[in-house]
């Protein structure tokens, strides 16, 4: 018999690009004023706390990032304050009004490609992304999203309350037919929406081109950038050798591989293509760390125009040195507010 698996369908009404711009601030309120941040200068979001958590109230227009900075070798630079940061939108110069350097909690989804070709590697692949999972904060909220020709939720509820939750998904193994990523990413970057932590994230693992999809990557490409969501990839790409080695040589492949760039960098994440399936955990502990050792800058637009246009975003380091030998990662852009909010729909679980 099939198992009891529950396909992601639409049910309430999501929140407008803009306004979950404006929720996906990553910001507690202790770091934030031990940090002596701009978040105390007029016109920046104020904490309150509900429920053991605390809610930031901004106005719509703030324009959130998150940013990684890696020197030459790809470590991690923590020590950064924000007067080392400047922010240029569409080249003009913005005024910070947030700033925080904080592990906090996030809402992430981990979508797992279970297409037949994935059949021999569905156990390596679920334990590094348990390792995923216990290098995070152990106060996300975490779905899990299995795709083939379908995909399916197979976390209970709309998150995993527990590590037994996250094991049996990842157990729900059923290696068959053709890979429906982007239907599957489009329904995870709505699912985010039902989580209430303040930044987003999905871990994307896959071994081949999207070829059962309804849903076409260009539209999956637009709202992965108004989602404000960060998306990580790691690409099982090309054929495997003996000693578990994959070599990319076709033309899939490498559309594959050129597909999975462009999803993460459009949003600021990073795609990674191991060698074998060995170095499959370690890369998932290491985004793990990453999504916990961000930066996150805020600011209001110079440009008020709400006009729904894409605006360029490039964040550089004051210090001179600094900007020569470290690289700071974010996403390019984002879409401006159009107009007045219209209403779309977001995800949920049919049994």
């Amino acid at each position: 018999m099939p198992r009891p698996n529950r396909r992601l369908f639409s049910l309430l009404p999501s929140l407008p690009s803009f306004v979950l711009r404006s929720l996906a601030i990553v910001l507690f309120c202790t770091p934030l004023l031990a940090q002596g941040t701009g978040a105390a200068r007029q016109g920046a979001p104020s904490p309150q706390k509900r429920d053991d958590q605390y809610k930031i109230n901004v106005s719509v227009n703030l324009v959130v990032l998150h940013a990684t900075v890696v020197d030459k070798q790809g470590r991690r630079i923590d020590n950064l304050t924000e007067k080392d940061f400047r922010v240029l939108e569409d080249g003009a110069p913005q005024k910070l009004s947030v700033f925080s350097h904080a592990d906090i909690p996030v809402t992430v989804g981990i979508d797992i490609d279970d297409s037949g070709s994935m059949r021999d590697k569905r156990a390596a692949v679920n334990e590094a992304a348990l390792t995923f999972v216990k290098t995070s904060n152990p106060d996300d909220q975490v779905f899990v999203v299995n795709f083939n020709d379908e995909y399916y939720l197979d976390t209970p509820g709309n998150f995993a309350t527990n590590m037994g939750e996250l094991k049996a998904a990842l157990a729900k193994i059923d290696s068959r037919g053709g890979t429906a990523l982007y239907d599957a990413v489009s329904a995870s970057l709505d699912h985010l929406k039902l989580g209430n932590r303040d930044k987003k994230a999905i871990l994307i693992i896959s071994d081949g081109e999207d070829n059962a999809s309804r849903y076409s990557f260009p539209d999956l490409l637009r709202q992965a950038q108004q989602s404000n969501a960060v998306i990580y990839c790691i690409g099982l790409l090309g054929e495997e050798h003996p000693g578990g080695l994959f070599k990319i040589h076709g033309r899939g492949d490498k559309r594959a591989e050129k597909v999975l760039k462009q999803l993460a960098e459009a949003t600021g994440g990073k795609a990674y293509f191991p060698r074998s399936l060995d170095q499959v955990e370690p890369i998932c502990a290491a985004i793990a760390r990453d999504i916990r050792n961000q930066y996150t800058l805020g600011y209001y637009p110079t440009n008020p125009k709400k006009d729904g246009t894409f605006r360029r975003v490039q964040i550089e380091l004051t210090n001179h040195h600094d900007s020569k030998h470290y690289i700071v990662r974010t996403r390019p852009g984002y879409y401006a507010p159009k107009g007045e909010a219209s209403q779309t729909v977001t995800a949920n679980r049919k049994k």
